[in-house]
């Protein structure tokens, strides 16, 4: 005999991370991220390669407030997975342990590489308005020692960032061709 579906429950667990499955909104915040960050990359990647062009400014000219977005986006992220720790798929063993390290590696670089970029951006006395809002008014004064950190680090930590969400990627992709574990269904 089968039982009746909770008319409740079924939508609620499409949105909801469960043991087996993230849910509709863990997965539109990584997938949307996982753009963003790869239109970031592409500009950056560009003005490495061929430098101050017309395509790099195309590219490259959404980078400040695509770099807010993204800060935005990595705290509201950040504040849904916790929200639902108890809920998401379990990663145990050594391989669990090393897989959490990884994420939470990837979410401290995601905090610091924009946050090191807004923290020069006031320093540097400069208006920030992303998407028309004033955020930071212009000021006549810069403050050197907030611009510092991102002049040393931003750059390096931005590749950093890279290179770690291309091993994460890998990672997927090794866990079914080697292992036959289809860690990736669980975020598509």
């Amino acid at each position: 005999m089968t039982r009746p579906m909770n008319r409740e429950a079924a939508p609620q667990s499409v949105w909801l991370d469960t043991p087996h499955r993230y849910g509709r909104i863990s997965r539109g915040f990584h997938w949307l991220m996982a753009a963003l960050f790869a239109w970031q990359f592409t500009g950056a990647l560009l003005y490495v390669a061929i430098g101050d062009t017309a395509l790099t400014r195309l590219v490259g000219g959404s980078h400040f407030t695509l770099g807010f977005t993204l800060f935005v986006l990595v705290l509201l992220r950040g504040a849904w997975g916790l929200a639902n720790l108890h809920r998401r798929p379990s990663h145990p063993g050594a391989p669990g342990r090393a897989a959490v390290a990884g994420h939470g590696l990837i979410y401290l670089l995601m905090i610091l590489v924009p946050g090191l970029a807004l923290l020069r951006q006031y320093g540097s006395g400069k208006p920030f308005a992303p998407y028309g809002l004033p955020l930071m008014p212009e000021r006549d004064t810069k403050i050197a020692w907030m611009m510092l950190p991102a002049d040393l680090f931003h750059y390096w930590l931005g590749f950093t960032l890279l290179a770690v969400v291309l091993g994460h990627a890998a990672m997927a992709f090794l866990h079914r061709r080697f292992w036959n574990e289809a860690v990736l269904t669980r975020m598509t």
